[in-house]
């Protein structure tokens, strides 16, 4: 468990003005659902009134939140205040697309209350982000940034993507280069990711799309890696990096450290005293479900001790905080397998715990099963 026993407050708007090919994230390309969809989501927090501790971190996620006007972000925020508590240093996060990004709009987001704006720019590379399917261009962003910075933003996170078709080593520095000369806050670096039921998963079928190979993934993720490190920031999780350690994101932060959170919207996810649970994905059926009377979940969990220990290990191996060396059973088995990841240069321990190095970063998804088999 984190230290700090501050839910979270996760809201998904489900929204876009048009669906990325790539993106695996629940939303539908169209605003026509919006008013129905507010008055669910109102309704729905009343549900969650008083069964949750004092908030100390809001997340507004999509979809594109940005999308939605004005008056509709301030209906959603006073609700959120009117019904739940809050600390006076809460970290109020909200993602933007540089296209939404008027400096009215940043205006008015700073009088919202929004202390942190997440930016999905992506690239600064115009094919790269025709590619990728993105409405902006690369002014836009850099115009976004700019205004953002301009009009007060103290702490603003850049997300980029590497692994694009055609894009070189040289392709993505640049674009790292160009990010870092507006000095974010916070920087999130993806590598592309092929999902299920998104448009490019068709088109690699297609041998449209080549995806990275090991060894090109294993050089733009250790490119990046030491790129940033070497202009001062953080590399504290997996694809995230920080310029000082108050700002790494505090909302993020307690996914990987089995903090309370409360998710809220279509196919939103929630966890609290080892049980998870997930809202249905559906703008309709999740609407549908809340006027009728029913809680709009659609599936729950409760976590075995096993499951618990097997996330700690799992969430702490993407972090440079890692996870306690008790967690790993005691025995000669396992021992071993510490020990051979220690000399292998996965893994490192200080102070009671087991933190993943660089190199560990990149099989993060594979040490837990490869610690405890």
């Amino acid at each position: 468990m984190n230290e700090n026993q501050n839910p979270g407050l996760y809201l998904h708007v489900p929204f876009c003005r048009s669906k990325c090919p790539y993106c695996s994230f629940y939303s539908v390309p169209s605003t026509k659902l919006v008013p129905q969809w507010l008055r669910a989501l109102q309704r729905e927090v009343s549900l969650y009134r008083e069964r949750f501790g004092r908030f100390d971190t809001i997340y507004l996620g999509g979809g594109t939140p940005t999308l939605l006007g004005t008056r509709d972000l301030a209906e959603i925020m006073d609700c959120l205040y009117a019904h739940f508590d809050f600390t006076t240093e809460t970290e109020t996060t909200i993602e933007a697309n540089p296209c939404d990004l008027t400096p009215d709009k940043i205006r008015e987001l700073k009088t919202l209350g929004f202390n942190r704006v997440s930016l999905g720019v992506q690239s600064f590379d115009d094919r790269t982000l025709s590619f990728l399917g993105r409405r902006h261009t690369a002014l836009e962003a850099e115009r976004a940034l700019g205004d953002l910075r301009a009009l007060g933003f103290e702490n603003i996170g850049v997300d980029l993507i590497y692994g694009c078709n055609g894009q070189t080593m040289k392709d993505w520095t640049d674009t790292l280069t160009r990010a870092l000369s507006f000095q974010p806050e916070h920087l999130s670096c993806y590598q592309l990711t092929i999902e299920k039921g998104t448009h490019f998963h068709g088109r690699v079928g297609l041998g449209k799309i080549r995806p990275l190979s090991e060894r090109e993934g294993y050089d733009f993720f250790m490119r990046t890696s030491r790129l940033l490190e070497d202009h001062g920031y953080i590399h504290y999780e997996v694809s995230n990096f920080a310029k000082v350690n108050t700002y790494i994101s505090r909302h993020n932060r307690k996914y990987w450290h089995h903090t309370p959170y409360l998710g809220l919207g279509p196919c939103a996810h929630s966890f609290s005293e080892s049980t998870r649970w997930w809202n249905v994905r559906s703008v309709r059926g999740y609407c549908d479900m809340i006027e009728g009377g029913r809680p709009p979940v659609e599936g729950l969990e409760r976590l075995t001790d096993q499951q618990m220990l097997l996330e700690s290990i799992s969430l702490g191996s993407r972090t440079t905080g890692g996870f306690d060396l008790s967690l790993i059973p005691s025995n000669p088995h396992s021992s071993e397998r510490l020990m051979r990841l220690q000399e292998d240069g996965f893994l490192r321990l200080s102070n009671g715990r087991v933190l993943p190095t660089r190199k560990g970063f990149l099989v993060a998804d594979h040490l837990p099963l490869y610690l405890l088999d």
